[in-house]
């Protein structure tokens, strides 16, 4: 039976370096190709190995799908394509085109510029990779080759995230990143066709969470933000440039302008101006308040937020500021956090998930004393709040998304095992569930139909035959010949097309009965027992001394060792091969006196 073979590379019982390989209908697809923001070493990428030992990997690759532009789903793009080689198509939509080489430039001069790593892909890698990317636009079918097609659908994760559908014949799965089944302040909730796919392949980061109302989140953000400024202390909000930023910029220059506040709020430079120039950019993508807005004016040009230098990190009162990046794993944001973690009236609050290893988790885990690069320790006194805008959908929103595709399996990814193992309970209580560890291989077998055109003379044939034309719900057997790329004819159709003579093709069956009568008289008897029994059928008692139901012949004669035995001969053609074994068994028992 064929099946379909899921392995992740990164990912598989664990957040961060999102890399599934999946095999489907003799086709290869890397879906993401992320980096472990908790590692420094190899280990920050996938294991390429398991594909190849050696040589490039566009020779086990059809293609790489990205997700979104996050870097745990697209960081180690260059270095797969430029470092390790890869020359096939790369797909992702649009908006993650124009936005991952910013964030890959920007993740590469905090590595290689600023802290001096080697084996790390360069800015020209980066170019080069985006020049192997084909964008995909949300519900348009792409056909990768004869064979492999693939489409988008909207996502709501973060600007130009999409699910994909991938198709090889009648074989199918999704893979989508945690979606957004409700709507945020800049982007829409995801939606699917009930596609039902073989697999659907889900991230559960937040697999054990049911969060409260999105409202009441933006409440307490907004208390807390509130309390902080007026006891005079600082507040940092750790963000990734693109996505949740946008959001809680959105709220906090809103909540200013209603509350009439003076204390400033800050936005790491870089990489903002060119985030906010691409949401300016792909407003389609964004929801339908943000659309309408946009008409009097951009929501993402911010009269009380301001460009942040490093300087103003020094300067007394209270303010905000929003740095990069969110899990304070390095740049901006870290250096901010280690000159305000030792006063009790600031504030870090951390909107999103934090992959271990990074100080983003440790301050959540109740850590207070931080070992440091050059082994220094830092006193962490202020105050630490975890409020989770993060576009990943929590379990309720991860069974939405179940019930709204109905798949005949499930496989998640990007979660930790514990919290997966929760999710998993609580999924096969309706589907198959699956949750691979990295380079463990599962393997879901396949029912593919395959659709075929069938000729009328056939089906004019079938209903002189049997009566009227099969009920939908209950299919019944239909004899022909399939030829490979054509229609489905009758065997004389075929037979006359490829200039062919037609093969007889008979079974036959020896039969010992004990009869006295004559050969005569144990023939009509035999005619006679049948005709009471298969009272549905055409039996005919022939002048050549046969009798014949169908097209099975009977024919009689004495046994050479006993007078009083008979042998029965039974030939039949393979089309009523079930009618002459039951004709075997049921002469086998006798006749009746």
């Amino acid at each position: 039976m064929p099946e379909i073979k899921v392995t992740p590379l990164g990912a598989g019982q664990d957040v961060g370096r999102s890399c599934i390989l999946v095999s489907i209908g003799g086709k290869n697809i890397m879906l993401d190709c992320g980096m472990h923001m908790g590692y420094n070493d190899d280990r920050r990428f996938p294991d390429f190995s398991y594909i190849t030992q050696n040589g490039r990997l566009t020779d086990f690759l059809d293609c790489v799908i990205i997700s979104h532009f996050h870097l745990d789903h697209c960081g180690a793009l260059p270095y797969m394509s430029e470092m390790v080689g890869y020359d096939g198509p790369i797909y992702m939509t649009h908006p993650t085109k124009a936005i991952c080489p910013i964030l890959l430039e920007d993740f590469r001069k905090i590595t290689v510029d600023k802290k001096g790593e080697t084996n790390f892909f360069t800015s020209q890698m980066i170019k080069d990779c985006m020049k192997k990317v084909i964008p995909l636009n949300l519900h348009q079918t792409v056909q990768v080759d004869d064979e492999l097609e693939i489409k988008a659908y909207y996502a709501g994760h973060v600007l130009g995230a999409a699910m994909v559908h991938i198709k090889v014949g009648s074989e199918s799965v999704v893979y989508t990143v945690s979606v957004n089944k409700f709507a945020l302040c800049h982007s829409g909730a995801a939606w699917i066709d009930k596609c039902r796919p073989d697999i659907l392949i889900s991230e559960s980061t937040y697999a054990t969470t049911i969060r409260d109302s999105k409202r009441c989140r933006e409440r307490d953000f907004l208390k807390k933000v509130h309390e902080t400024i007026e006891r005079g202390g600082k507040v940092l909000i750790p963000v990734f440039a693109l996505g949740r930023a946008q959001e809680l910029c959105i709220l906090l220059e809103t909540f200013w302008e209603r509350m009439n506040l003076k204390a400033p709020i800050y936005f790491s430079t870089g990489l903002t101006e060119k985030a906010n120039h691409y949401y300016k950019l792909f407003i389609t993508w964004t929801n339908q308040k943000i659309r309408k807005t946009f008409v009097q004016r951009n929501m993402f040009e911010f009269k009380h937020i301001k460009a942040f230098d490093r300087s103003y990190a020094d300067n007394p009162g209270p303010m905000v500021v929003f740095a990069t990046p969110g899990m304070l794993h390095a740049g901006q944001s870290l250096q901010i956090f280690k000159k305000w973690a030792g006063n009790d009236k600031n504030m870090v609050i951390m909107p999103g998930y934090c992959v271990q290893g990074t100080i983003g988790h440790k301050i959540l885990n109740g850590q207070r004393k931080l070992e440091m690069e050059g082994r220094s320790t830092l006193d962490v006194k202020l105050q630490v709040e975890y409020m989770s805008f993060s576009a990943h959908a929590d379990a309720k929103g991860i069974m939405q998304l179940i019930r709204m595709a109905e798949p005949r399996n499930m496989l998640l990814v990007h979660g930790e095992a514990a919290k997966m193992e929760f999710l998993k309970g609580k999924i096969e209580q309706e589907f198959n569930c699956y949750m691979p560890a990295n380079g463990e291989t599962v393997a879901v077998t396949t029912n593919p139909s395959v659709p075929v055109d069938i000729s009328l003379n056939l089906l004019k044939r079938e209903m002189t035959l049997g009566g009227p034309l099969p009920d939908p719900k209950k299919p019944r057997t239909m004899h022909g010949t399939l030829i490979m790329k054509e229609n489905l004819v009758s065997s004389e159709q075929a037979l006359k097309e490829l200039g062919l003579n037609e093969h007889q093709l008979r079974f036959t069956c020896r039969v010992q009965l004990q009869d006295p009568h004559s050969d005569s008289d144990t023939l009509h008897r035999i005619y006679t027992h049948l005709k009471s029994v298969l009272k549905d059928y055409t039996i005919q008692h022939l002048p050549d001394g046969t009798v014949m139901v169908e097209s099975i012949v009977i024919k009689v004669s004495s046994s050479a060792e006993d007078a009083n035995a008979k042998v029965l001969l039974l030939s039949w053609s393979y089309q009523d091969e079930d009618l002459g074994s039951y004709l075997s068994s049921l002469l086998k028992k006798g006749l009746p006196t």
